[in-house]
């Protein structure tokens, strides 16, 4: 049999050429934020005829695949990177970790175990430490990269229930859920959905949950925490919350802290964005005592502005959280010289993305001052904007604005969904609707490192004209 040569790829040239161009694609696309609308200006169907058709039969140029990809794409872009997003808490990329994530794509390593990237393992390892110590964390706590705060619930969730259930005798690795002692989960009235679908996706079933009352702005009653805690003589979770999605407030941590000790209870925080908190001295007091807990989830992709996907997990039971992770096969090529970090140890992924690099990346280029002031700079434009809705006709701000969350509304439930269209509609900002007790609000996020005293005044400027059209209309 006469011997296959394998496909012919492009020259190096050729590559180059890609990727050049590519960049310029990149950069112009960063270069028209300012003056582009920040809203998409095509609709589903026009994407759909856009980027669709046949697959095509044979192989296309990639320098055309990526051209006629960015041209089909572009008005389907919405500008999250703009200092003027200001939708479902999520920051822009920062330089260099835009820059880094590119070189992770460029190498593509699969960091799931040191064999496969120990230059990504190693970079996971040390921004793992440097996040521990920015936020007071446990120094001794585990950690693991994950796509974002929702797989950062189920890996230390996982841990949690590991823990509770080994207390009882029950290896749960072993001997699955079936049959095993029942485990509480106390959550708040007003914490994020994805805390329930992590418990969902661990087999921890609604009968299992116990809803604790919160008050306006999202906070858990301590004291009604406690009288739940003592309802029942069986191992519980806890879950906090530091930053409410809609109000940015922070429960009172060092109080579940204390209840959850006295019961004996395993405390996990969501800390989607509102745990960076901790990184600035201004606002650190917010979070005081959420050191305490037993494990922490968190987005880096939020308030520290890298590029999607990126979240962390950290544990303070590194026994429980590796128990409930950990996989080996003949196969694999673990350990070794020097104890390297393996991160399929912590993480529920396997072959991943090395989202380290980026995190690495975002934190040398800030360091402890830049991270502090990226919190507090973008916290007071919160504060800037809410008082500067004073001047708005008929807006009322909901929520004492303690983070970098706004919630306000107007009249009634048609005219905010109103006023939030037109603000939408101009390409001025973006906005993101919810809706809170039985009323509709407006709920506006800055989280962008970009993000001016301009772009706060066009976006106030916006609802303002929104407003003003509204009353006319």
């Amino acid at each position: 049999m006469a011997k296959q040569d394998g496909p012919t790829g492009p020259s190096a040239g050729v590559v180059e050429e890609l990727l050049n161009r590519t960049a310029r694609i990149a950069t112009d696309w960063l270069a028209s934020l300012d003056r582009r609308p920040v809203g998409e200006s095509a609709s589903v169907d026009e994407l759909r005829a856009r980027l669709g058709g046949p697959l095509p039969t044979g192989p296309v140029d990639p320098l055309v695949v990526v051209e006629e990809l960015a041209r089909a794409a572009e008005p389907g872009l919405v500008a999250i990177p703009s200092g003027r997003y200001f939708g479902f808490v999520i920051g822009g990329g920062l330089p260099a970790a835009v820059a880094a994530d590119w070189l992770t794509s460029v190498w593509d390593q699969c960091p799931g175990f040191y064999a496969c990237g120990p230059a990504a393992s190693v970079a996971e390892e040390v921004a793992g430490g440097w996040v521990r110590e920015l936020l007071g964390l446990p120094r001794t706590a585990s950690f693991a990269f994950v796509t974002g705060c929702q797989m950062a619930h189920l890996t230390c969730l996982a841990a949690a229930r590991h823990q509770v259930l080994r207390g009882l005798g029950w290896d749960v690795e072993q001997r699955g859920l079936a049959g095993a002692p029942p485990v509480r989960v106390l959550l708040g009235a007003r914490r994020h959905v994805s805390v329930d679908r992590a418990l969902r996706f661990l087999g921890i079933g609604r009968d299992s949950v116990r809803v604790v009352p919160a008050d306006t702005d999202g906070r858990i009653e301590v004291p009604a925490l406690r009288r739940e805690l003592a309802v029942e003589d069986v191992p519980a979770i806890v879950c906090a919350q530091a930053g409410e999605v809609n109000t940015g407030a922070v429960d009172d941590l060092a109080g579940v802290a204390d209840a959850a000790r006295e019961a004996g209870a395993w405390l996990h925080v969501d800390g989607a964005f509102g745990l960076w908190a901790a990184a600035s001295p201004a606002f650190r007091h917010l979070v005081a005592g959420a050191e305490r807990a037993d494990s922490w989830a968190f987005d880096a992709h939020k308030w520290l502005n890298v590029p999607y996907d990126s979240g962390l997990a950290f544990c303070a039971h590194p026994d429980a959280h590796r128990a409930a992770m950990t996989a080996t096969a003949g196969y694999l090529v673990q350990g070794g010289p020097g104890h390297p970090r393996d991160a399929m140890d912590w993480t529920p992924a396997f072959s991943r993305r090395a989202r380290g690099f980026a995190v690495y990346a975002a934190l040398r280029s800030l360091g402890r001052q830049g991270v502090a002031e990226l919190v507090e700079r973008t916290c007071g434009h919160a504060r800037t904007f809410a008082a500067g809705l004073a001047a708005v006709p008929g807006c009322q701000v909901l929520n004492e604005v303690v983070l970098n969350q706004v919630l306000f509304r107007f009249g009634d439930d048609r005219t905010t969904d109103q006023v939030l269209r037109r603000v939408v509609d101009s390409g001025e900002a973006w906005m993101s609707g919810t809706t809170v007790g039985a009323g509709r609000a407006i709920r506006m996020s800055v989280s962008n490192w970009q993000t001016s005293d301009r772009d706060i005044a066009r976006a106030l400027a916006a609802v303002q004209a929104a407003a003003v059209g509204v009353g006319r209309g």
